[in-house]
């Protein structure tokens, strides 16, 4: 590690110490902490009672979730807003009447709580709460630094800390910068991609998979703009970074190759159309409709809700059975049978009619229902009808045909029959015989037997 001029920072902090402690020790010092105490306590109670009446005023705001974030997130600090208002109220009052020397820890206060109010709230605009938490402490560390007038301090000791990797020189101020800078960067080319993304959609010219293409290299092509800016921000020479480019190859070629293999697949899926969001697809045991096309996988949810994530590679090497790619038309067969005592032809009438009454069976094309076979135990028929929406179910169509069929059947008198079967039950002779022996009864004489002498 290089020379770090610790001393040089750290009696920075001792001559901060120093001028803390001479301030503390003056009576003012504790006058102002009792009325900080007594702002926030006052706020505190103030919020007990004003937090309910808000809360239940936010409830009204409906389709705006933008803003009721932002209006939530004041409301969980609105202890914070009255004490900030008392906070100054007081100030300025201690300022009118006495010397402005005695508000200095005062208007610290007041600066770093509204510095910080104003940063948790904004943050929440990030949806992750983890990150927008470490997001607001860095900034406000910033803001504290730069109020405590401490900054240049810090920003030389980061500066003096650093590793050298053969010409190389990395110090902490060089990696925070670069961290903060790469998140910018990457942050707001996300929000653009977002943006642009959802403006392609709303284009009825294009197609749904040219939509999904064009939003992915809009964003694709943003965040690899705001990659180059880090690079360029920073001052990190392209050239130092060929080894770990040959790296990346050689772990793409090995590691990653499923990686790439799927995202490839993807494009090709966007650029041939063979899919596209909507459509009703059945995969192997999975049958279900498409909601998303991702980078790396298609995102299918069945009718019981649940929701699969298939790589794209198997969406090209397997055979997949696309139920509206062409159009949206399926047809469906339902089989069933009617006793021989019924008339075949009004028969198929009243399945067509049954049919017809449901109503996402269409009409055109028309239901047909032929007779298909003289079964063992009843007149087989075969029922055909059409419906536009399989992504809706297919089972549930079926059911409600099959229903409106039972019920004018049973108003026309057409029986569904179903199979008798008749058992005839036989009992040797030797094992009535065993049984009466184990009974202890004599056996009967065979009548067929010939007589003794």
């Amino acid at each position: 590690m290089d020379n770090i001029d610790i001393p040089g920072f750290a009696q920075s902090l001792v001559s901060v110490w120093a001028t803390a402690v001479a301030y503390f020790a003056q009576p003012w010092t504790f006058y102002q902490i009792l009325m900080i105490a007594a702002c926030y306590l006052a706020g505190r109670l103030v919020s007990l009672k004003v937090e309910p009446w808000l809360e239940d005023r936010a409830r009204i705001i409906k389709g705006r979730p933008g803003l009721l974030r932002v209006i939530i997130a004041v409301m969980r600090r609105v202890n914070w807003v009255f004490f900030l208002i008392f906070l100054a109220i007081t100030r300025a009052v201690v300022l009118e009447l006495t010397w402005p020397s005695r508000t200095y820890l005062l208007a610290l206060a007041l600066a770093l709580g509204s510095a910080w109010l104003a940063i948790s709230v904004s943050s929440r605009i990030i949806h992750n709460k983890s990150l927008a938490r470490l997001i607001s402490l860095a900034i406000f560390a910033y803001v504290a630094l730069g109020i405590l007038d401490l900054r240049p301090e810090a920003t030389a000791f980061l500066e003096q800390t650093a590793i050298q990797i053969g010409d190389l020189r990395i110090s902490a101020l060089f990696v925070l910068r670069t961290v903060i800078v790469t998140t910018t960067f990457l942050w707001i080319a996300n929000l653009l991609g977002t943006f642009f993304e959802s403006r392609i959609n709303v284009v009825d010219d294009l197609s749904p998979s040219f939509k999904v293409l064009a939003g992915k290299v809009v964003k694709i092509g943003l965040i690899a703009i705001a990659l180059m800016m880090t690079l360029s921000s920073t001052g990190i020479d392209l050239t130092a970074l060929t080894v770990f480019s040959g790296a990346v190859g050689v772990g793409i070629g090995f590691g990653l190759q499923k990686v790439v293999s799927n995202f490839i697949s993807g494009v090709i899926i966007l650029m041939d159309r063979s899919i596209k969001p909507g459509d009703t697809i059945a995969l192997g045991e999975t049958f279900g409709w498409i909601r998303e096309l991702r980078a790396r996988f298609v995102s299918v949810i069945t009718r019981d809700g649940r929701e699969y994530l298939i790589p794209n590679e198997d969406f090209i090497t397997q055979q997949v059975v696309n139920w509206s790619f062409s159009d949206m038309l399926v047809r469906l067969d339902v089989e069933f049978g009617v006793s021989y005592d019924s008339d075949p032809h009004q028969v198929a009438r009243l399945a067509i009619d049954a049919a017809a009454s449901v109503a996402r069976v269409l009409g055109t094309p028309l239901p047909v229902c032929w007779m298909t076979a003289f079964g063992s135990s009843s007149l087989d028929f075969k029922l055909r009808f059409w419906i536009s929406d399989p992504q809706a179910g297919l089972t549930n169509v079926r059911g409600q045909v099959l229903l409106a069929m039972w019920d004018i059947f049973k108003e026309n008198g057409v029986n569904i029959p179903f199979p008798h079967r008749e058992i005839i039950m036989r009992t040797p002779v030797e094992v009535v015989q065993a049984a009466h022996h184990q009974a202890g009864d004599k056996p009967e004489a065979d009548p067929e037997a010939p007589a003794k002498p």
